[in-house]
């Protein structure tokens, strides 16, 4: 996929900024450095020439101090610099030379003479050319994946690197009760075992290693220390810096955990800075940080790194701070409630500890992918002893509404979709992080012998009316035990509690939508369903047909939602596929939302739950790969979708920089030029 053209929006921040005092504007200074740091680790999980092509940019930029005219006059085309600049953006903003969303990798459309011309205006650029001139414009790879003819991931720098393997070093880690989030995985230099390489400032010398053994002599595995040692040493001098302007108590002892999980490679010291950063409630300035989310890794246990801080809207906040006081009487509206633990049922927690919830405008947000909403800490056991946070990035759904989308509801009502999108959308994305994410219980022995349910009165699994026959056995966990399907099942299952609530009318009320509001509540339910639809079909865009797998969890979950509407809603959506003029239609049934569609995704989201409660992988990967298997017309839809794919969202964030002890705020224009400068005036 060459890239030509982008969607490019600035994420805006400098009101919410303004409001800040000057200590929490030193504060923020200091953690937005430190997340932007991160950006080199980014780049190192994602593909072996992704530093390479990062330095080429930023040279790029120097090399003609951003007048890229001057690049023109000295025998460049203009369509070849506009398409390289293009390109930039997109690599910019994805942090990588593959998709965040999505996986595959996108190349330059530029002649190669021109790129070659490009690589002449220094010394630098000439050599760092000589690294990347073939994998930048190369295919295969095609995208994210175990290491195959058409796949590679660095998560397993070796391509003679077995799924056998992998799984043979998770187990023994998991033995060992070593978490792998912040590791990746490499033969050793003899071919017989292996290397786990952990991410630390630290590192070890030969007389401080731990090895293990596989058994039936399957050779040895050693952690070694010291991966990504730069960076994260960068990143926890900025954090020491911040800590000296942090608001509390609680704030400082986070902060502390961070950088000795950085420096020494722990993660146990990361879990406990998660137990101090739930603790600390409704933040002026919020921040993530750490090895979070295992969407790439194709094993689905490795995290990337991430950094956001961000400045919260105490407006927005109190509205959803409303919903968060009336959660409790929604979750037992859920399809696994029942009589039993005050009418949520033996599958939900005993009691819902009301989360934080903010609405917050990010400041700095280094990832690959920038979520409009998140549910944080991934771990369930600190989630069900601790609790949990919720965010929305405000300043990042407000783009959602004004993109270019798919083209997929009938002309008589694009309009109207477009008007309810946003509200039906935002809402969608509060459910599936409150009540998605912050509903279940993980039934489990909790230690040897010791079980959070009623091991000899185990409760009734109401899938099959028997005693449940599966849980968490002492150590498991749930990326564990489901690895690769972990995150897309997570995120399904959320996108799916949202979905089932967004007809309640006493909810939708509390949201301001009634049956004489300018926006009705019929019509709110209505356009979600047709968003089902829509985003079912895009999701197959990050389809891999060579491959047969799925480049994004999200995808594979929303393509999953809509073919249980299809096949088991009753007729409530069908989708009209024009081959010939390559257009597709969503289409919904007002009439049978509530008795085809809802049904329908009560029945998945319940199945869905208890495979996730009762730790029932095999149930779970029979039903959620059939469900999600793209064959016969799902294909030629797939075809439909990708000429129809409109181009890429680019996103521009702000800067801050010191002058004479005070933190300056700046922000870029929304152009592909103003993105690249953002970035090179970084400085990282």
């Amino acid at each position: 996929m060459s890239v030509q053209d982008v969607q490019v929006f600035t994420l805006h921040v400098a009101p919410q900024f303004e409001r800040l005092s000057a200590e929490e504007k030193r504060y923020a200074h200091h953690m937005a450095r430190a997340a932007w740091h991160g950006a080199r680790i980014i780049l190192s999980q994602v593909s072996p020439e992704a530093p390479a092509i990062f330095d080429f940019i930023q040279e790029l930029y120097h090399s003609c101090s951003g007048r890229w005219e001057d690049i023109v006059d000295s025998g460049v085309s203009k369509a070849n610099l506009d398409n390289f600049l293009s390109y930039a953006a997109t690599f910019l903003s994805n942090i990588g030379n593959y998709y965040g969303s999505g996986d595959q990798k996108f190349i330059p459309d530029v002649d190669i003479e021109d790129l070659e011309k490009l690589s002449r205006k220094s010394a630098k650029l000439s050599s760092l050319y000589d690294q990347i001139s073939v994998a930048v414009t190369s295919r295969p790879p095609y995208g994210l994946g175990y290491s195959s003819d058409s796949t590679q991931s660095t998560y397993y720098p070796d391509v003679h690197l077995t799924k056998d393997s992998i799984d043979a070093v998770s187990k023994i880690l998991e033995e060992h009760s070593i978490f792998p989030e912040n590791t990746r995985l490499r033969r050793a230099e003899n071919g017989k075992d292996f290397e786990v390489l952990v991410a630390s400032v630290q590192t070890n010398d030969s007389n401080d290693l731990q090895v293990l053994s596989l058994p039936d002599g399957g050779g040895l595995v050693t952690l070694v220390h010291g991966d990504h040692a730069t960076a994260l040493g960068q990143i926890c001098t900025e954090i020491s810096k911040a800590s000296s302007y942090a608001a509390n108590d609680t704030q400082r002892a986070f902060l502390s955990k961070y950088v000795e999980s950085f420096q020494t490679g722990s993660l146990d010291s990361y879990r406990e800075s998660l137990r101090l950063w739930v603790r600390d409630k409704s933040p002026r300035i919020e921040n993530i940080f750490g090895f979070v989310e295992p969407y790439r890794d194709p094993h689905g246990i490795r995290a990337e790194f991430e950094g956001l801080v961000a400045i919260a809207d105490d407006e927005e906040t109190r509205l959803l701070a409303m919903l968060v006081q009336n959660s409790a009487k929604f979750i037992k509206r859920l399809p696994w409630a029942s009589a039993d633990n005050d009418g949520r049922g033996h599958f939900e927690k005993n009691m819902f500890e009301p989360p934080d919830f903010s609405s917050i405008h990010t400041l700095a947000y280094c990832s690959s992918i920038i979520f409009p909403g998140i549910n944080l800490p991934n771990y369930n056991d600190i989630r069900q002893e601790v609790g949990f946070k919720n965010v929305i990035i405000a300043n990042r759904m407000i783009t959602e509404s004004q993109a270019v989308q798919y083209p997929f509801i009938d002309a008589s009502e694009a309009e109207q979709f477009k008007k309810h999108k946003y509200p039906a959308y935002y809402w969608w994305v509060v459910l599936h992080e409150l009540l998605g994410h912050g509903t279940g219980k993980m039934l489990a022995e909790t230690q040897p012998g010791v079980y959070n349910f009623g091991i000899d009165d185990r409760p009734v699994n109401p899938l099959d009316g028997n005693p449940i026959e599966s849980w968490y056995k002492y150590g498991q966990t749930w990326t564990g035990q489901f690895a690769d399907l972990s995150t897309t099942v997570d995120e399904c299952r959320a996108e799916l509690v949202g979905a089932y609530l967004m007809d309640d009318d006493e909810l939708l009320e509390l949201f301001g939508f009634t049956e004489t509001s300018e926006i009705k509540a019929e019509d709110l339910t209505y356009n979600l369903y047709q968003q089902l639809g829509v985003d079912g079909l895009r999701g197959l865009a990050n389809f891999n047909v060579a491959s047969g797998n799925w480049g994004q969890a999200h995808s594979r979950a929303h393509f999953a939602m809509l073919k249980t509407l299809l096949l088991d809603g009753n007729g409530v959506m069908t989708i009209a596929h024009d081959a010939t003029r390559r257009s597709l239609t969503v289409r919904v049934d007002r009439s049978k939302i509530r008795t085809g569609g809802k049904a329908a995704l009560g029945r998945m989201l319940l199945r869905l739950h208890m495979y996730r409660c009762t730790a029932d992988v095999a149930a779970c990967r029979a039903y959620y790969e059939d469900l999600s298997r793209v064959e016969g017309e799902y294909l030629d839809w797939r075809e439909t979708v990708l000429t129809n794919k409109p181009p890429p969202m680019v996103f521009v964030q702000a800067n801050t920089f010191l002058a004479e002890g005070d933190v300056i705020l700046k922000e870029y224009p929304a152009t592909v030029e103003g993105l690249i400068q953002s970035w090179a005036e970084r400085n990282i």
